[in-house]
């Protein structure tokens, strides 16, 4: 994965993001969503807190345009939940936290509903 490189104003810092980063930075982001079940192709939400996984990216993928991310989420519902709020926090979450640790603007923030679980 290549990476993305931030400048500051005075161009005196540049910052070297991996692609992985920021997908991880969106799948932990999504997860935290109470309403999300899982990432597809990827473990239970209650697993990962448990065990401690850490890899986060599957069911996530990114496109950069200069500064901008974009975002698409692939993701299972627990059921019971209202799905458009739960994509609605899920955009929201993941945009706010990209933006905040990576210092990129993100673009369009898309989520795919998979499948619904039911615990």
């Amino acid at each position: 994965m290549a990476d993305k490189t931030i400048k500051t104003d005075d161009d005196v810092l540049s910052v070297h993001i991996s692609d992985e980063v920021v997908t991880v930075i969106a799948g932990i982001a999504a997860t935290e969503v109470e309403g999300v079940a899982s990432l597809v192709g990827n473990v239970p939400t209650e697993l990962i807190s448990r065990m401690g996984i850490r890899n986060l990216s599957k069911g996530i993928k990114i496109a950069f345009d200069g500064k901008k991310v974009d975002v698409s989420v692939t993701l299972n519902i627990a059921y019971g939940y209202n799905i458009q709020e739960v994509c609605r926090e899920v955009q929201e979450k993941v945009a706010s936290s990209i933006e905040n640790m990576t210092g990129l603007k993100c673009g369009v923030v898309d989520t795919f509903v998979s499948d619904i679980s039911i615990k």
